[in-house]
């Protein structure tokens, strides 16, 4: 993969992540910086007032700067800016948000030099990667504050992880013979402009969300199967006349996963005329987060190939001071699956509350020995406190903005904390799926001998290997932990 020059995707970003030396510098992306670093001396050397190249930032721009303060200017500017607050964020997450960052100023409009670049791509490599705040971002001239700390690091200033302790930047830089770099015109403002702290999260809860829409799909029909209910409501002709992509996918799903089921088979016959809507309407629940989910993910892959500071130099004659730093449009999409994220967890609760219920072959609290033993009366509580805390976290961020900057960022995004509070939400989903997973598999036990669908039985299995069936009061909880955890190390087959 080459930096600048291919279109990557938001799997291609996780990919170097996890091996940096798979993207490089090609000679055409080192031409394009090179090239771009000349235009921005050019403007330098000629008498013409550019913003942030020779003037101040921000309510500063009338501010003019003279060509030997120009380094100084930069410098100030990222030391200023680094005032984020909060927990640092995942190693990961700053690992991103380095590829996001390399991969658009490689494309050459930014005016940062070469050097620069490729210490960035030199510390990837070598794992060594900026701590960065979480908190401090109002998503407006891009991620300011977030970006600042990521850069830190090459003035040799400020705190990187190295495996997975933190250590003073100047301790690692000389442990690794690296000087600091000095910064040169606009190179300041290009590294921190742009959205790479909200693209960063935006790339992170697509793969999360990914994997949980497949597992959710899996999760319900595992459920319906030990609730004994009716695949009627999956069948292709009922979605092709409402032919929304999300749910024809999710009801296929469903159909695939269900497909031999004895437990079905049982329920042809019997008196139901139709299930709850939490049973019946997967495909147009789950769906919708689908859409929602792909949505993202071309947003995110659009912003994740685009040049996103500013000014924007075209030439050594044409520079444009504009808002490709704004992160509306990543804060509406982030909401959006949000949103999305805590549907399913929404549905997912009402579908562990049905196998409690105690009907149609099920003993109640999925427990036969209730009274003595409280069964699984209060993992839903745990579900129903998560989907709550979800539901609060649904309010979009993006519906808010504050003047900052004197006013001149008289309207912010917030998109920041829209791609935190995704993560959040897709956190909490991963223990309310293993709230359903366990019941689901208690109730199957009370279905035997009938046997479920070949991925189901293996799901089943899967989970049974880490938590034995309830007979008595045990602790729970930590089989809750368990199935989380075989979530998170996806050991779960889902396709």
């Amino acid at each position: 993969m080459i930096y600048g020059v291919d279109v990557l995707s938001f799997h291609d970003v996780l990919e170097i992540c996890k091996t940096p030396n798979k993207a490089k510098l090609n000679k055409a992306a080192k031409e394009q910086i090179l090239k771009s670093q000349k235009n921005v001396q050019k403007i330098v050397e000629s008498d013409r007032c550019v913003y942030g190249i020779n003037t101040g930032f921000g309510p500063l721009c009338d501010t003019k700067i003279s060509a030997d303060e120009t380094a100084l200017l930069q410098y100030n500017l990222i030391i200023s800016h680094a005032v984020g607050v909060g927990k640092p964020i995942d190693k990961e997450l700053s690992k991103i948000m380095m590829i996001a960052k390399v991969h658009a100023l490689s494309k050459g409009f930014s005016g940062v030099s070469l050097e620069v670049i490729e210490r960035m791509i030199l510390m990837l490599e070598k794992d060594i990667i900026p701590v960065v705040p979480e908190q401090g971002s109002v998503g407006a001239s891009g991620d300011l504050a977030p970006l600042a700390h990521l850069v830190l690091p090459l003035l040799g200033l400020g705190k990187v992880w190295v495996g997975n302790e933190m250590f003073p930047t100047a301790e690692i830089l000389e442990k690794n013979d690296l000087l600091p770099l000095s910064l040169g015109p606009k190179e300041g403002l290009g590294l921190i402009n742009g959205t790479q702290f909200i693209l960063a999260h935006a790339i992170k809860g697509l793969e999360k969300f990914e994997y949980l829409l497949d597992l959710a799909d899996m999760t319900a029909a595992m459920s319906l199967e030990a609730y004994r209910g009716s695949a009627s409501p999956f069948k292709k002709e009922l979605h092709e006349i409402r032919p929304f992509e999300g749910s024809k996918k999710v009801a296929a799903r469903m159909l695939k996963f269900l497909k031999g089921s004895e437990n079905l088979q049982a329920h042809e016959d019997c008196e139901r005329v139709q299930d709850p809507y939490s049973m019946r309407c997967v495909p147009q629940v789950h769906g919708a987060s689908r859409n929602a989910f792909e949505h993202l993910k071309m947003m995110a892959e659009t912003e994740l190939n685009s040049v996103t500071d500013n000014p924007i130099v075209l030439s050594a004659e044409e520079s444009i001071s504009g808002g490709n730093f704004h992160g509306q449009l990543m804060a509406l999409p982030l909401d959006y699956a949000t949103l999305a994220a805590a549907e399913l967890g929404n549905i997912s609760d009402r579908r562990s509350y049905l196998l409690l219920e105690g009907k149609y072959g099920l003993p109640r609290l999925l427990t036969e020995s209730s009274g003595l033993n409280s069964g699984f009366m209060i993992p839903q509580y745990t579900s129903a406190a998560l989907v709550t805390e979800n539901k609060t976290l649904c309010f979009p961020a993006s519906a808010d903005s504050i003047p900052t900057s004197l006013g001149q960022e008289d309207h912010v995004s917030m998109g920041s904390i829209s791609g935190r509070k995704f993560n959040q939400v897709l956190g909490n989903l991963v223990n309310i799926l293993a709230v359903e997973l366990m019941f689901a598999a208690q109730g199957l036990e009370f279905r035997r001998p009938a046997k479920c669908s070949k991925i189901i039985e293996e799901n089943f299995a899967i989970l049974r290997s880490k938590v034995t069936k309830l007979e008595d009061d045990r602790l729970i909880g930590e089989d809750m932990l368990a199935i989380a955890e075989l979530i998170n190390e996806r050991k779960f087959v889902v396709n």
